[in-house]
């Protein structure tokens, strides 16, 4: 008899628990109202994050193949391809190429009004920059300053600096370069029709956005990377 009663409780506990799971299945606490099209859009985002990561991952797996190919001789000569493409990457080298030519001028009321030219916000500078990195594989600079991934545009006692350098007042340039004229020409015709020139123009400036052309050349970072984590050996080490 106890057995039996001990049988029929370990039924109902095994019940209880599945019934809770189902209720739990069927009414989540949290319900996704996103619509076909937002979770399309997710999707598109997280398919194009993968075709990137594995793109880096081809462009590792190719240096790698360049060493173990290499003889020891070559060995140096691929090491230093290797640091060149680093630092290329990194914005130390002067670069060329296609790309487009950006004048940043005060607007032609401000200068009628005769408002006192002043300088461009942080905020509109990071906006450009995040406008213009809807593509990738684009090298920029603004006003001589070269901006990377690592690039900081902030205020410094209440002046706009990009990598802690002051920029002037406009007028002044903003390069792009781009893998190739067609992106180039992609990149022009998506800044003429981006809501980043009514951006401006609140602000009294002006974005003349001149057609791409096929050797715009742009600096390299003049202030030096900090180098936290690599040591070197010592020689014969």
């Amino acid at each position: 008899m106890q057995r039996k009663w001990m049988f029929t409780f370990i039924l109902l506990v095994v019940g209880f628990m599945v019934a809770v799971q189902y209720n739990t299945v069927q009414q989540p606490s949290e319900r996704d109202t996103r619509d076909i099209w937002a979770i399309r859009n997710e999707l598109a985002k997280e398919r194009k994050l993968h075709s990137e990561l594995l793109t880096e991952v081809r462009a590792l797996d190719e240096t790698l193949d360049k060493y173990n190919a290499s003889e020891e001789g070559n060995k140096g000569q691929a090491l230093l391809e290797t640091v060149e493409d680093l630092r290329q990457q990194a914005g130390i080298t002067e670069q060329s190429g296609p790309g487009i030519v950006i004048d940043v001028v005060p607007s032609q009321e401000s200068v009628a009004m005769g408002t006192p030219l002043h300088e461009i916000s942080p905020e509109l500078l990071t906006r450009f920059v995040n406008e213009v990195n809807r593509f990738k594989g684009l090298d920029m600079d603004i006003d001589g300053k070269r901006v990377t991934a690592l690039s900081a545009i902030r205020d410094i006692n209440g002046q706009t600096t990009v990598n802690g350098l002051p920029v002037t007042i406009p007028p002044f340039q903003i390069k792009i370069l781009s893998p190739d004229i067609e992106k180039s020409e992609k990149l022009y015709n998506f800044l003429q029709s981006s809501s980043i020139l009514d951006d401006f123009y609140l602000d009294d400036f002006i974005l003349e956005i001149n057609e791409p052309e096929n050797n715009v050349k742009i600096n390299g970072r003049s202030d030096q990377s900090e180098n936290r984590y690599l040591k070197e050996l010592p020689k014969g080490g």
